[in-house]
């Protein structure tokens, strides 16, 4: 009886955990969209106001594939939510912040053999190691504890300025355009920092961000996260917080990923997509009749870091960014 008691309080605290993640998530993304200054007014017609100072034309972006459900124009209950690991980006963004680091001398050769083996090593097993996972996220918040905010943001501003343009999957960014071309709200869903989230999220247009939160006291890491990783169920979890605090009908929205760890996710909408899926989500969603995108050409490509660089979400980008700013700080 003693193991059963065990086994439903940590099933309870799991739960908890996951929907606290999730709830964080949410109250980041709204604050964010609060503080964003206003898009300015369109200029009267006529006026010689320069350019830049008028709103962004819509239909300007790459053409969406065809046979994809048609959003309907300015919906305010409709929303869309993209994973980015593979599905936006080719690749994990968490490693991309890693090497950016590496290149600028704030990491070794070290840091990066260690990150790569565990990158390694799910690809070989196909299967996040606990572990490594559990080994990476301790060490990595221990290692950022007392940071400032400030400084991650920062850091991981100046790391993704030259990495977005390069490493976006065409065809998702049509997908992307196609949502914010109908007036949708557009949100990025990611394990990976919250920090990072809103960089790549702002690079692409895109409303906001979900993502990983660590917690932080008077602008500094305590060195724990609210909640645990925004990963799978607590994906869906902040998805739905969201919805609930932004009024959205959910049987209306749009979800894409690559990964059958977003299933929960992918779910809860009324239009899944599947882009540049894994085996399991492949399968999953030809047995669920979802619509399959895949914009990988030639061989497929091998799966870098997907739900491995997930999983290991702000524990490498914390230890990355915590290395880096003790070393900054240091010299």
């Amino acid at each position: 009886m003693a193991v059963l008691r065990r086994l439903i309080q940590t099933r309870r605290s799991t739960g908890s955990r996951t929907a606290l993640a999730g709830e964080a998530a949410a109250e980041a993304a709204e604050a964010a969209l609060r503080a964003a200054p206003e898009p300015p007014a369109a200029a009267p017609e006529g006026s010689q106001e320069p350019a830049e100072a008028q709103p962004a034309k819509r239909g300007k972006g790459p053409k969406a594939p065809e046979a994809n459900h048609t959003p309907e124009p300015d919906d305010p209950r409709a929303a869309a939510f993209f994973d980015c690991d593979n599905t936006i980006l080719r690749g994990a963004a968490i490693f991309y912040l890693g090497v950016g680091l590496y290149r600028r001398g704030f990491l070794s050769r070290r840091d990066i053999a260690r990150f790569a083996w565990q990158q390694a090593w799910f690809r070989m097993h196909g299967a996040e190691d606990p572990e490594h996972m559990a080994d990476a996220k301790h060490t990595a918040l221990g290692v950022v504890a007392g940071k400032r905010t400030a400084d991650l943001e920062a850091l991981c501003e100046e790391v993704f300025e030259d990495v977005i343009a390069d490493k976006v999957w065409p065809g998702t960014r049509a997908l992307v355009q196609m949502h914010l071309d109908a007036g949708q709200r557009v949100w990025l869903v990611t394990a990976a920092p919250v920090e990072v989230a809103r960089i790549i999220a702002a690079r692409l247009g895109m409303t906001g961000a979900l993502g990983t939160v660590a917690e932080a006291r008077d602008g500094a890491y305590t060195g724990r996260l609210v909640g645990e990783l925004l990963h799978g169920p607590a994906k869906a979890a902040a998805v739905r917080s969201l919805a609930r605090r932004e009024r959205l009908d959910l049987d209306r929205c749009a979800a894409y990923s690559d990964s059958a760890n977003d299933i929960p996710m992918l779910s809860l909408v009324g239009h899944p997509y599947v882009v540049n899926p894994d085996g399991a989500l492949r399968r999953h969603a030809r047995a669920q009749g979802w619509r399959v995108r895949d914009f990988r050409t030639g061989r497929k490509a091998a799966r870098v870091g997907l739900p491995a660089a997930a999983a290991l979400g702000v524990a490498a980008g914390a230890a990355a960014a915590g290395v880096a700013l003790h070393r900054r700080h240091r010299g």
